[in-house]
C-alpha cells in the first residue's frame, strides 16, 4: 500500500454507522453490534439489508447500533471480465432459473425495490477490497456503500466488478481516495482474504448476522425476527 493511501487511513479512524450517532441520545440505551457477512451480487443479502434497516429504525429509541460489513464470495472463480447475468444463471440453474427471476422480481418489489436481470455479473473481490477501505472511513459511510452497490448491481443493470461503477458509488457516499486505492489490486487484498477465514469459514450462504456475538441469523429475514434478536442479544 503507498504511503499517500497510509497517510489517508490514519486520518479516518473506524466509526459506529450513522444510526449509533443517531441514537445516541440516552445513556440509557443498549449497543447492538451487529456483523453481516454477504456478497454484493447475492440479491438475499440486499433484501436482508432492507430489512435490518427498517428493523433498527423501528427500534432506535431502544438501542445504538454498530454494523460491519464483511466479506463472503458466492463464486471464488468469477470471471473478472464479467458474463451476462441471464447466462450465467442459466449455465447455473438451468430451466429454474426463469423461475427464480420471478420469485426474486416479487420478493424485490416487497421492499420497495424494482429487480433487473440487465447487464453482467462476475467477480465481486474488488467490491469487497472498496467496502473495506470505506470502513476505515467509517462505519456510515460502510453501510452506505454497500447501499448503493447493491442498487446499481440489482435494479440499474451495473456490472459489480466496473471500476467506475465502483467509484462513483464511493464518491456518492463520501468515500475519500477510493480510485488510488483500487488501482492497484493488491491494496485491501489481504484484510479482504483474512476476514473471509474470520467471518465466513464457518458459514455456507449469506446473508449471515451475528448479533452481539450470541445471535445468529441467516437469509432475508424480516424486520420482526431482527427486533425479536435484538431484544434478545441485548438482555
Amino acid at each position: 500500500m503507498s504511503n499517500n493511501l497510509v497517510s489517508l487511513l490514519s486520518v479516518y479512524p473506524s466509526r459506529y454507522c450513522r444510526y449509533s450517532r443517531i441514537m445516541s441520545g440516552t445513556s440509557e440505551k443498549k449497543l447492538v453490534k451487529i456483523d453481516v457477512s454477504s456478497d454484493t451480487v447475492c440479491p438475499w443479502c440486499f433484501v436482508g439489508k432492507r430489512n435490518l434497516d427498517k428493523a433498527i429504525a423501528a427500534s432506535k429509541d431502544e438501542y445504538n447500533f454498530e454494523i460491519i460489513w464483511h466479506p463472503f464470495l458466492l463464486n471464488p472463480d468469477a470471471p473478472k471480465e464479467g458474463i451476462d447475468k441471464r447466462e450465467y444463471y442459466r449455465r447455473k440453474f438451468g430451466s429454474q432459473s426463469e423461475r427464480m427471476e420471478a420469485r426474486m422480481s416479487e420478493v424485490f418489489k416487497n421492499v420497495g425495490l424494482e429487480y433487473s436481470m440487465s447487464g453482467l455479473t462476475g467477480s465481486s473481490i474488488d467490491s469487497h477490497r472498496l467496502i473495506y477501505f470505506a470502513r476505515q472511513q467509517g462505519l456510515d459511510k460502510q453501510h452506505d456503500l454497500v447501499e448503493e452497490l447493491a442498487t446499481g448491481y440489482f435494479t440499474q443493470g451495473k456490472y459489480i466488478g466496473d471500476h467506475q461503477f465502483l467509484l462513483e458509488s464511493a464518491a456518492k457516499v463520501g468515500v475519500e481516495g477510493a480510485e488510488e486505492f483500487l488501482k492497484d489490486p493488491n491494496n485491501g487484498l489481504k484484510e479482504v482474504e483474512e476476514e473471509l477465514k474470520t467471518y465466513s469459514g464457518n458459514i455456507t450462504g449469506v446473508p449471515y448476522y451475528v448479533i452481539n456475538g450470541n445471535q445468529k441469523l441467516s437469509g432475508g429475514q424480516p424486520p420482526e425476527v431482527f427486533l425479536r434478536a435484538f431484544k434478545v442479544a441485548a438482555s
